[in-house]
């Protein structure tokens, strides 16, 4: 809705008391506004179909002739795995409070 439901101390409230229906119609966006904003809401949630996360490679033979390239790449391969399992952890952990879901 583009607009709450008024408090009664509010001139719009006699509106949505004659008319409660005609009200909150009138609050909803209009076609073109969802329209827009079901399109930046899918397009900022779809994956890319080639899309890499840090640490991983599709091609890791992309660097096979630069051995020192290689290494660096497994080492942060490593840490980025260590720092995930400490998340994983931490998320674990019902001291941690603000860090537990539920």
């Amino acid at each position: 809705m583009r607009r709450l439901i008024p408090e009664e101390t509010d001139p719009e409230y006699a509106n949505f008391l004659a008319d409660p229906q005609k009200y909150f119609l009138s609050a909803l966006p209009s076609v073109l506004q969802t329209t827009k904003y079901m399109a930046v809401v899918d397009t900022l949630s779809t994956h890319s179909p080639d899309e890499e996360y840090l640490g991983e490679r599709q091609q890791p033979s992309t660097w096979s002739g630069d051995a020192d390239v290689v290494e660096a790449f497994y080492k942060f391969k490593a840490e980025i795995t260590d720092i995930e399992k400490e998340i994983d952890r931490r998320n674990s952990d019902p001291s941690l409070k603000h860090s537990v879901s539920i």
